[in-house]
């Protein structure tokens, strides 16, 4: 509970300076990325998250990285360096999840997945997200899932609510239905 509080709070602080500049997309992809590069690497987050380094040690490595990411947002990176000084990067994927949540609620956006038996063509995608959102009446952003149990059809969560038309639902409810009988 305690590293919820503090993701919450820092991303919170985050995303007031961000909306402030009008820079929220780019400090969640800059964010993301960042987060994203410490999940690939064992070794740097070993260096970052491991009290064993010193605290000059992880500095450079945090400004190497930063660098290396090109023109950093400042108010991104200056989280950073607030992290690294206050010895909680280790919250940085909460705050980067929470991030995104606040991001995505203050510009009415809302996250789901869909999943089907095989990849989707591009075009039924966007017809599912168009759908979606007329349903929601929010900006649908969509992840694509591959699930080959699901045998046909599609199912689509968006926040808590689920939508299921495979066809594995469809026997399942049928089969219900029949030892009912």
């Amino acid at each position: 509970m305690v590293n919820v509080s503090i993701a919450r709070r820092y991303a919170r602080a985050l995303l007031d300076v961000a909306a402030e500049a009008n820079r929220t997309d780019a400090v969640a992809d800059q964010l993301a990325a960042f987060v994203k590069a410490l999940d690939q690497s064992r070794e740097l987050a070993d260096v970052l998250l491991n009290p064993a380094y010193t605290r000059g040690e992880r500095s450079q490595v945090v400004e190497a990285l930063m660098k290396m990411m090109g023109t950093l947002e400042p108010a991104l990176a200056n989280t950073l360096r607030l992290l690294l000084d206050r010895n909680r990067l280790i919250f940085l994927p909460d705050i980067a999840r929470v991030f995104r949540d606040m991001a995505d609620a203050r510009a009415g956006r809302v996250r789901g997945h869909v999943t089907s038996a095989a990849q989707l063509a591009p075009d039924a995608l966007e017809q599912l997200r168009k759908n979606l959102q007329q349903i929601t009446q929010r900006d649908v952003i969509l992840e694509p899932r591959v699930d080959p149990t699901l045998l046909g059809g599609v199912s689509a969560q968006v926040g808590s609510v689920l939508f299921d038309g495979s066809v594995r639902t469809q026997l399942e409810q049928l089969r219900r239905e029949l030892k009912q009988r």
